[in-house]
This record gives C-alpha cells, structure tokens and sequence, in this order.
C-alpha cells in the first residue's frame, strides 16, 4: 500500500486534499457551491480540446477554467450570479460535447476525466501538480482578509475599501486554478464533493475561522486517506469512497451542529463564525 506507484497517489491525494480544503472552505462561506461544480465540469471541454490538438491536456484545463471563472465573474457582476454560472456551464459543456464528438479515440480519457486516475498518477503529473497547489496556498493567505472580511461582513469590507467585484474575480481565478491542478486526480465529478463536504462538515464543527479553516484541511485529507486504502483493501472505485465519505462528514457535522444548538438554548446564545470574523477584523 505504501510502495511502488501507490507512493505518488498518497502524495498527490495529500496535495489535492489540502488545496480543497482551503479554496472549499471559502467556496462554502461565500455560498459558491454552484460556482465550484461549473467550473471542474465545463473545464473539461478544455481537456477535449487540448487532447484533439496534441496539447497537454492540463493547459486546457487551466485554459478553460479561467475562461469560466471570469466568465461568470463578468456576467454575474450586474446581473445574478447563479444564472451566469448557468449559462457559462451550459456554454462550456455544449463546447465539450462538440469536441468528444469530434474524436474517435477518447473514451477512456473521458472515464478518466470524470472520475479521475488518482491511482495512476506519475512522477510528471506530481510535480506540476504540487507547483499548482503552492501556488494556491500563496493566493488564499493573500486573499484570506479581504475574503473572509467580504464573505462575512460586506458592510465593513467595504467600509475598509474592499472592492467585492475585483474580491470576486480573484477568487474565481483562485478556484479555477485549483481546478486545473485537481481534476486530472479525482475528476470533474469528484473535485465537487471534495471541495465542499469538508469544508461543510468543518464550519459545523468549529467557530473560529482559522480553526474552521484547518479543520476543513484535516477532513479532506482524512477523506482523501481513507479513500485510497479503502480502494486498496477492495478494490472498488477511489470516487466512491471520497464522494460517500465526504456526505458522511456533512451528515456527521449537521447532526453535531443541532445537538449543539440544543445544549446552548439556555445559553441565550450560540458561537457563530461571522462573530468571530468580525472580532478579528476590529483587531487589524
């Protein structure tokens, strides 16, 4: 289990799992969920792509990741987020569907895509892959005021000068770069599940940011860990375990947060994250 090429799926699963952790917990805060499932699905066409024209097919995730992420940044700015979101989905996946169409030699690149070969990775996919999530980690600890400040407390991050639209497109860039260094391990479908039940299950169990922050960190990994030596052990699907154990950690969470909220009833009140936020604000 812990040699051969299985040495590269723990690392790069360790990788994946910490660049979830962090951009999902701010995907959860800002209520994004819809941004994070669009963007790993439509950058796939960019993968089709790339493969029709003999590029690498992780410059055409990169590619079309950024082009949804702003997309649905620009067209979200005045109008609503979640029907930019939408139509910039429907766009990237009828691109998709074009170029599978176009291709006689693909079907198993595609199943890759979609559920990922985290069990097939190479030294050549690990090292850009850790170069992507450096990346990552650097923009979110730039980002993590100014994020935190406009997903909790709009009124004072404007009131510091915080511009929300240009918070807004860097985050978008934020998620389409983690992306493109994800779905070639866990796939479109499973980046999702990752990225949110975590982070999820994190703010149901903590009230400080930070703590929520790290917290969202350790169940990815844990999930990402489990999963692969479930797979090992019986040899079902690496997808399948990530995306039932990532629901159980939310199910776990939610039922920790309401016995919560009954045992503080006589408290008169309940921790919350936004109090915590803002408590930190007034101290910068």
């Amino acid at each position: 289990m812990f040699s051969g090429f299985m040495v590269h799926a723990w690392a790069v699963a360790s990788i994946v799992a910490i660049v979830a952790g962090l951009v999902g917990f701010f995907v959860v805060l800002r209520g994004s969920a819809f941004v994070a499932h669009a963007v790993p699905n439509g950058s796939f066409a960019g993968a089709v792509a790339a493969s029709l024209i003999g590029v690498n097919t992780l410059i055409g995730f990169g590619v079309f990741a950024l082009f949804g992420a702003l997309t649905i940044g620009a067209l979200g700015h005045r109008g609503r987020h979640d029907v930019a979101t939408a139509l910039t989905l429907v766009l990237m996946l009828g691109l998709g569907a074009l170029f599978v169409s176009l291709s006689v030699e693909y079907a198993p690149e595609v199943y890759a895509l979609l559920f990922g070969e985290i069990l097939g990775v190479s030294i050549s996919q690990l090292i850009p892959t850790a170069g992507l999530a450096i990346v990552c980690v650097i923009a979110i600890a730039l980002l993590y005021r100014p994020l935190m400040l406009s997903s909790l407390l709009p009124e004072v991050a404007e009131a510091r000068g915080i511009a929300k639209a240009r918070v807004d497109l860097a985050f978008l860039a934020v998620v389409a770069l983690a992306t493109t260094m994800t779905v070639p391990v866990v796939g479109t479908l499973l980046i999702f599940s990752l990225m949110i039940g975590a982070p999820a299950a994190a703010r149901s169990f903590a009230n400080e940011p930070l703590s929520a922050l790290a917290l969202s960190v350790v169940i990815a990994l844990a999930i990402v860990w489990a999963a692969i030596a479930l797979s090992y052990q019986t040899n079902y699907p690496v997808g399948f375990f990530v995306g039932t154990l990532s629901a159980a950690c939310y199910a776990v969470g939610r039922v920790w947060a309401a016995w919560r909220r009954r045992a503080n009833v006589g408290r008169g009140t309940i921790p919350r994250l936004a109090a915590a936020s803002h408590e930190q604000a007034e101290l910068h």
